[in-house]
Formats: structure tokens, C-alpha cells, sequence
């Protein structure tokens, strides 16, 4: 292994274990953080959705800082717990039993004490008597009927539901957003909105290419999360005409919000480059996995596993009507843990109305036959692509094409439309059912879209299949509990060597030659402005909670006084900070202007907080006072001075400054002549 290939991915490794540790932060991450004063943000308010639903719901922040503002008030605190609970007990995959418990201990929160008074008249008065009496009873009657049931229902506290979230929405939340918490909300997105450049974040070691450039780890300066950044070359893009196609992939990947699909976390552009950054997956790719790590195929257990969240992926790119179109090995991603991301969303598209639509793209071996017939197509080209990944991940090569097999594209695309696919031992009954159902040639018939409803809804159709809902003690596959891999609390069959660099040397991936004959012109700013536009919102505000910069930074009092920055009388506003260290020759002329503090007017109590000139202090003796210097302490001010000149011990000078002070109204012409003479003074430019 080569020396550069040692010292960039031990320098990458140990910023990848430093991520989101302080340590991985910069020094002066607090000062890239720094809040402003709330009033600067208040503007805000008209430029974001201040509804219940987006803050509470959708944004991470807004959430937690309404949680601590309902703290304060039993009531609503009351109230959030429920719902909470609520939420637990509905995406709950446990047995009947726990989940008998769970609703038990929910209802509880609704009973009177005595088993006699309602809930709304008495003890609990505080926090549900906004409930009509008719409601908590017939909730109360369906959950204790549930007690006696294998599998209790899921809607047995939905009425009770809706009700406290409209009083939260009307009650709870009008407050709130009155309240210095939701100030805190509006200074935080603030910070969230600011410019993001590449000082933004430190650059480590390539991972490997793009079709546009090279992706590379790069680390967030102040919060040390680390990414995956996505270079777009510009010359590269425009030689290509792929404008277009590259907004297009920033504008999917900012619309997506989910666990199974990587996220775009930050958008910007350099001199030369576009830049996507996205979530960075320590564990390679399944490419990577499956012919360098595995050759042969991964047991059923563990294709179980990633085919069921590669579903669930689908599912949520097409219930936003996105159509993936390119899904293969190196496309699927594993993360710190072994849980596994669609990624590379430069071929998906987005379908208006769910009409179908024609275009020949996609990898060969893995493009649908419908595609290759220049047909109208619509998902069942995702579903192809999944029953060619597993049949890929169990067989340990791909149905159609032997790897590194030299075969025309023209026969790989007959073999597609033509052939049947064979079969080895390797594969169960519910395996080549499950790939034979999805590599149906014809689409109407294929697994994913036989189903009778919407067509973005074809995850259902997997979901059910006995390759996931039944067990075999032969191959070790149990029956997935959808809800939980939903939550992310399933255990992956393989967890990734976090010492481990799950990718080719430095010096075995190509780099990309120089694009020639294109040059960048002023035409081209409309289309970057269009994707230079920052953070992204969600994937922002998890990365200050999991640093614990949100919890670092969210303080509301200090030595039991409300903070500067939420003050209402607005304190002192916080200057501009650029983040930047003074450089050599300011930290001198700080030093002199330090060392003349001592004859300073805010000191004195005058009415200007500024302070003398050197030219000032080396002739105050004469009584001088510049012309220059008379903009910042005029006449007046020196006369004031000379009532504190006992305080100002200097030998030899003292009295012959009180004295001069009579004379200087008389000095100020001849003062005019002299300022040409004054150029030594620093605070004095010539004339």
C-alpha cells in the first residue's frame, strides 16, 4: 500500500471518530454558532411556515423547543406526554402483550382515581378538562375491551388524539409563539439560513467518482459532523449540457426526508465546482461487499435484511411520486451501523399526476424491459430493479450478465427482453418466488403492481410477501417486523469494521482529465444561484441536536438572567463577527491602543465613549487639541479633563495640561496650520 494512500486514511479514520465528538469541532465553533439578538430575526416570521404542523411536526428544533416551553405548563405538559405515548403504542410492532401493557398505562393517564369521578370534573381537571366526558368514556370502555384481545387495535385512542392536538394547536401553541422559545426557534433558523461557502467544512480523503467529479469525506468545522461531498465540476456539467439533470438531482434529494434514502444535508458552489453534501456511509457499497468482501453472495437472512429497507426507500421516493430508475449494488449504501440508503438520485425523475413516462436510462443489465422496448413505463422499472438486486445479492452475480463478462450491450439487452433467468440451490421457495414475481417481463404482472389502489403504493404488495412475513429455519429468515425496521430498532445482520476504509486507494480511482474548449460566463449565474442555496432545514437541525451543539447552545439564563440575545429591552446587540482572528499588525495597534486606555473620556464619564489620539496625549500638555480630534471629543470635552486632572498622574505634565486648557479655544486656527505638521499620529490621515 502506497505511503499516500497510509496517511490519507488514517487521517480520515480519525476524523471519522472524532465526528460529532468536541473534539471534532473547531476551536471557535462557538463563534461560527453565535446567535443574534431575537430582534433581528423577528423578519423570519413572514418568510417560513409558522404553522403548528411544520414547526412542531416537521422541524427537530421547533419540536424539542416547544416540548421545553409546554414543560412549564402542566397542563400542556400533561397533554405532550400523551400524545407521545400515543405515537408509541400506534408504530409499536411488539406482541400482543407488551403492547396490551402499553395501552393500559395510556388509558390510566385518562381514569378518574376513584374509578367514580370523570376525568373531566375533578382531579384531573388540570390537563383534560377540555375533553367531552362522552369521548374519555367510550375510550376508557375500548381499551379496557382490549385487555381481553390477542392483538389490541390500533385506533382505540385516536379520537382522544386529535382532540388534545387542536387544543395544543389553538391553545398551547398561540402561546408559544409570543414566548422567548419560539424566539430561540427564529434565532436558530436564522443560523440555519446563512451562506454556506467551503470554509464551511474541512475536506479529507476521495472516496471515489461521480460522473460529473470526484466525492470525497469532508467534516463540518463547527459542529465536526462528517459528510460525503458531491462535486459537480462546472465546465464538466456545461460541456455535458447536464444543467438540468444536476439541479434536478438537488432539487429530489432537498424534497426526500427519509432513513432508507441518503440526504442532502448542504448545497453551495466554488469557483469551480457545484457541491452536493450528503449523508456520509462509512460502510461502502454493496458492490464493495458483495465481490470484495463476500464473493458468492450474502446469506438469505442478510438479503432479507437489506431488500426490506431498500422497500421501504422505494416506498418513500414513490409516495413523493419520485421514480428512481438506476437502482444497482454500488447505488445501495451501508452506514456506521449496517443499515442500508438508496443513493445517486442523478437519473430519478418526478412524475406529475403518476402519468408514465418514456426515456431510454438506467445501467445496462439492470434497465427494465419496458425501457429497453422504448416503452411508457412508471414503477414497476423500480420493482425490475429490486428483483435483480436480490437475485445479485443471493446468487452473487447479476441475472442477466456475468461480471466483468465482455458481452455486447445489444445481447445483455436481448437477454433482458428474452431470456428466464436461472436458478440455483442457493435460492429458497420464497426467494425465487419473491425474484421470479419481480422479474416478471411483462409489467402489468410483475410483483409491485398487481396491486388494486394507487400505484405509488406498491411497497404493500412486498411487504406481504412470505419472503418477509414467514420465517425458515434453514436460511435463519424471520418474519420482519415492518414498523420497527421503520424505527430504525432492528439489529442489521452485519455491522461494518469502524477502523476499516470501505473503498479503493486514493491512487486507484481515477481522476477525471481536464475538460477542455468550455468556458464559464455570466449566462451561467442564473442556473447556480437556482442551486447555491445553502442548508438544508431538517438535516441541518438533526446535526446540531446529534453533536450536542443544540444542547450546548440553547440557554436561556445565565447567573439567573435571561440571556443577552432574548432580552426584551434588546441589551447591548451583538456586533458583526466574521469569525476571523486578527491578523499580526492589529493585535500590535491593539496593544497601543490598550496602553493608552489609561486617559480614556468613557472612563471619566464624558459623554462620548471614544478615546484620545496619541497626537493628543503627547501634546496635552500644550492644551492641543487637533482638528481631527475635535470630531470625536470637541472643545468641551477637553474642558471636562481638566476638572479630572488630579486623577491623571503624570509627572512634569499635570499641572501644564490643567493650565493649557484656558488657552485652547485661542489655539484652534493656529491648530488648523499645525495639522499638516501631525502626521505621526496614527488616528490622523493626511491631508
Amino acid at each position: 500500500m502506497e505511503i499516500e494512500n497510509i496517511v490519507a486514511n488514517t487521517v480520515y479514520i480519525k476524523a471519522r471518530e472524532s465526528g460529532g465528538q468536541k473534539k471534532g469541532k473547531s476551536k471557535k465553533w462557538k463563534t461560527y454558532l453565535q446567535f443574534p439578538h431575537y430582534k433581528q430575526c423577528l423578519y423570519l416570521k413572514c418568510e417560513i411556515d409558522v404553522s403548528y404542523s411544520y414547526v412542531v411536526e416537521k422541524q427537530p428544533i421547533g419540536k424539542l423547543l416547544f416540548r421545553e416551553f409546554c414543560e412549564e405548563n402542566p397542563q400542556y405538559d400533561r397533554c405532550c406526554s400523551f400524545l407521545s405515548k400515543v405515537e408509541e403504542y400506534e408504530t409499536s410492532d411488539d406482541d400482543g402483550e407488551s403492547r396490551r401493557i402499553l395501552a393500559n398505562s395510556i388509558a390510566q393517564m385518562l381514569a378518574p382515581i376513584d374509578n367514580n369521578t370523570p376525568c373531566s370534573s375533578k382531579e384531573n381537571q388540570n390537563w383534560c378538562n377540555f375533553l367531552p366526558e362522552t369521548v374519555i368514556v367510550n375510550c376508557l370502555k375500548v381499551a379496557d375491551n382490549a385487555k381481553h384481545t390477542s392483538e389490541p387495535p390500533n385506533d382505540i385512542f385516536s379520537e382522544v388524539y386529535k382532540l388534545i392536538r387542536e387544543f395544543l394547536v389553538v391553545d398551547a401553541f398561540k402561546q408559544f409563539t409570543d414566548s422567548m422559545y419560539f424566539h430561540r426557534y427564529l434565532q436558530w433558523k436564522w443560523l440555519e439560513k446563512r451562506p454556506v461557502d467551503k470554509h464551511t467544512f474541512r475536506l479529507y480523503r476521495v472516496l471515489g467518482k461521480g460522473g460529473f467529479g470526484e466525492v470525497c469525506a469532508c467534516q463540518v468545522r463547527a459542529s465536526g459532523k462528517m459528510y460525503a461531498l458531491k462535486k459537480l465540476e462546472k465546465k464538466r456539467v456545461k460541456k455535458r449540457h447536464a444543467e438540468t439533470l444536476s439541479l434536478n438531482e438537488k432539487q429530489i434529494l432537498q424534497k426526500v426526508n427519509s432513513p432508507f434514502v441518503v440526504s442532502l444535508a448542504y448545497a453551495y458552489e466554488t469557483k469551480d465546482a457545484l457541491c452536493l453534501v450528503l449523508t456520509l456511509m462509512n460502510g461502502g457499497d454493496l458492490k464493495f461487499h458483495l465481490y470484495n468482501l463476500s464473493p458468492g453472495g450474502f446469506d438469505e437472512k442478510r438479503v432479507q435484511f437489506y431488500a426490506a429497507e431498500i422497500t421501504l426507500g422505494l416506498q418513500h421516493l414513490h409516495r413523493e411520486r419520485i421514480l428512481y430508475r438506476d437502482l444497482k449494488p454500488e447505488n445501495i449504501l451501508l452506514d456506521d451501523f449496517g443499515h442500508v440508503r438508496i443513493s445517486d438520485l442523478g437519473l430519478a425523475v418526478e412524475l406529475k399526476d403518476n402519468e408514465p413516462i418514456k426515456g431510454r436510462v438506467g445501467t445496462v443489465g439492470y434497465m427494465a424491459p419496458e425501457i429497453i422496448k422504448n416503452e411508457k413505463y412508471s414503477y414497476s422499472v423500480d420493482w425490475w430493479g429490486v428483483g435483480c438486486l436480490i437475485y445479485e445479492m443471493i446468487e452473487g452475480k447479476a441475472p442477466f450478465r456475468q461480471r466483468k463478462e465482455k458481452v455486447k450491450r445489444e445481447e445483455v439487452e436481448r437477454r433482458v427482453r428474452e431470456d428466464q433467468e436461472k436458478y440455483s440451490e442457493k435460492f429458497s421457495e420464497a426467494a425465487r418466488m419473491l425474484c421470479r414475481g419481480l422479474l416478471h417481463k411483462e409489467p402489468s404482472f410483475r410483483l409491485g403492481c398487481r396491486r388494486v389502489g394507487p400505484p405509488e403504493e406498491g411497497a404493500d404488495e412486498m411487504k406481504a410477501h412470505p419472503f418477509f412475513t414467514c420465517g425458515d429455519p434453514l436460511t435463519g429468515r424471520e418474519p420482519v417486523p415492518w414498523k420497527k425496521m421503520e424505527a430504525g430498532k432492528l439489529l442489521p445482520p452485519f455491522c461494518p469494521d469502524p477502523r476499516a476504509v470501505y473503498a479503493k486507494d486514493v491512487l486507484d480511482i481515477e481522476q477525471f482529465s481536464t475538460v477542455k474548449g468550455v468556458r464559464l460566463d455570466a449566462s451561467d449565474s442564473t442556473f447556480y444561484e437556482k442551486f447555491n442555496t445553502g442548508s438544508v432545514s431538517i438535516p441541518w437541525q438533526n446535526e446540531m441536536i446529534e453533536t450536542e451543539c443544540f444542547q450546548e447552545l440553547n440557554v436561556f439564563y445565565q447567573n439567573g438572567l435571561l440571556v443577552t440575545d432574548l432580552r426584551p429591552d434588546g441589551g447591548n446587540l451583538p456586533q458583526k463577527n466574521n469569525g476571523k482572528s486578527p491578523g499580526f499588525f492589529s493585535k500590535i495597534f491593539r496593544r497601543t491602543a490598550r496602553s493608552n486606555s489609561a486617559f480614556n473620556t468613557t472612563s471619566l464619564g464624558l459623554n462620548r465613549p471614544t478615546q484620545l489620539c496619541n497626537h493628543c496625549l503627547n501634546e496635552k500638555a500644550n492644551g492641543c487639541v487637533c482638528q481631527t480630534c475635535k470630531s470625536l471629543h470637541d472643545l468641551r470635552d477637553v474642558e471636562q479633563l481638566s476638572r479630572f486632572a488630579p486623577a491623571i498622574r503624570t509627572p512634569q505634565t499635570n499641572s501644564k495640561f490643567t493650565s493649557g486648557v484656558s488657552t485652547a479655544s485661542q489655539n484652534l486656527e493656529k491648530e488648523n496650520s499645525e495639522a499638516n505638521d501631525l502626521r505621526f499620529c496614527k488616528n490622523l490621515p493626511a491631508k
